[in-house]
């Protein structure tokens, strides 16, 4: 008979669980037979020790067969693929990959998240469009994926409730930023899919759960390691997070400028090449490419006539959603007010304290400080000075989209502190894309 006490002291003292150890736990979390304060302590013990792949492994498969698995109708001679990324500032590349890569003839059915900590989510950016439903069934979203090509979603109760329950416990304890767990949390939900091919965009920086390029790394190999043992065609790009991605940050912004990139108004360097990057590896995996410049090629074609746009909008329409927002951007919800945050002082922009950036759009209330708060889509910032650029004192570091001037106050002091200005030019710049794992 396995004791819950034991389990966790076996953990406690570094030893490996069993498989079957691992299992009791999960399974009986997940119903209800072990109690919260058991799992807290197992988590943390976890925390400290750590756990060996076959450990990891087990972890995510216990985690992925709680519930249940996706079985896709249209499965004969079409590619399912999906994209995760680890989250970061002014990250809004969902948005326009799933359509995208949809537009070129791949399934992508895409679970996603809320905001966590500093970093946005898709379903909040997806629910600043008017009437856009992520709460759909999983028949709705299987339905949807193969008739469309595309369909977001949040999490429901019959994929991976073990994740669920179980990363609610670890956002209380303190247990959220631990390899073992991010690895099962993630690959729990994305293997639960049953997709054909999973590309991962696993950020480092400041803006990031992973501050360094090393821990990154880390967490990118696990992650595809993982996904290769159970049989899947897996690849991670580890990107930079040391700065907002794009132009716009906050929900109804970022909406907005990825619309504005997929009718061409606008060019946002660095978000269009992660998202090019990441969907040349998902076209690559489906055999719909031989390489990543034919690949790029297709792409950006897809953009240029506007069937990436087009599929983003019958999405948005068979979810519920406004899709004349496609057409006309000003349908989503905007701010009383807009004004610039000033620079302290003259010089050139040395780093950003990412993660304060995204601190202070929750503070704006475009993010939750618990919960149940209710979220402002409206709020954010835009044009923010990116490293290297030079500024001169009094000059906009961004401009700031509010509607209370307490909260606008307290957002632009946060704003300011987390850009180190300097005399200096800064003369080398970090990669947007380090390496390509797999």
């Amino acid at each position: 008979m396995l004791l819950p006490a034991q389990i966790i002291q076996k953990k406690r003292d570094g030893k490996a669980l069993t498989e079957e150890e691992i299992r009791f736990f999960i399974n009986g979390f997940t119903s209800g037979e072990l109690p919260e304060y058991q799992m807290s302590a197992l988590a943390m013990a976890i925390c400290f020790q750590g756990m060996n792949f076959d450990e990891t492994m087990w972890l995510t498969r216990a985690m992925v067969e709680s519930g249940k698995i996706v079985e896709w109708k249209g499965r004969a001679g079409t590619f399912y693929a999906d994209k995760h990324s680890t989250g970061g500032i002014g990250d809004k590349v969902s948005l326009i990959l799933a359509p995208l890569v949809a537009a070129c003839g791949v399934k992508v059915p895409m679970i996603s998240g809320r905001g966590l900590g500093p970093t946005g989510g898709t379903l909040d950016k997806l629910e600043s469009i008017s009437g856009f439903n992520v709460n759909l069934s999983l028949d709705d979203f299987k339905r949807i994926t193969d008739r469309v090509g595309c369909c977001m979603i949040g999490q429901t109760a019959e994929i991976a409730p073990a994740d669920k329950k179980f990363y609610a416990l670890r956002d209380v304890t303190a247990t959220v930023s631990c390899l073992p767990l991010i690895v099962a949390s993630i690959m729990s939900k994305k293997l639960a899919e049953n997709v054909d091919g999973l590309v991962l965009d696993v950020k480092w920086g400041s803006g990031a759960f992973m501050r360094t390029r090393e821990t990154s790394a880390d967490l990118a190999k696990a992650l595809v390691e993982v996904g290769k043992r159970y049989g899947k065609k897996v690849c991670a790009l580890q990107t930079d997070m040391n700065q907002p991605l794009g132009r716009r940050i906050g929900n109804a912004l970022e909406v907005r400028e990825c619309i504005e990139i997929m009718n061409g108004s606008t060019q946002a360097d660095d978000l269009l090449e992660v998202t090019l990057a990441l969907s040349a590896e998902m076209l690559l995996m489906a055999g719909a490419a031989k390489n990543v410049a034919a690949a790029r090629e297709i792409l950006q074609k897809k953009l240029a006539n506007g069937e990436a746009l087009h599929k983003f909008a019958e999405m948005i329409a068979v979810q519920g959603g406004d899709a004349k927002v496609c057409d006309d951007w000003k349908r989503l919800p905007s701010t009383k007010q807009a004004k610039p945050i000033p620079a302290p002082k003259t010089g050139f922009v040395q780093s950003i304290e990412c993660d304060q950036i995204g601190y202070a759009v929750i503070v704006l209330g475009g993010g939750r400080r618990v919960a149940a708060d209710k979220v402002d889509f409206a709020v954010g910032f835009e044009e923010p000075k990116k490293i290297g650029d030079a500024v001169k004192a009094g000059e906009p570091l961004m401009i700031m989209h509010y509607n209370d001037e307490t909260r606008a106050a307290e957002a632009t002091r946060m704003v300011r502190d987390a850009y180190r200005i300097e005399d200096k030019e800064v003369n080398t710049r970090l990669p947007l894309i380090v390496q390509k794992i797999e």
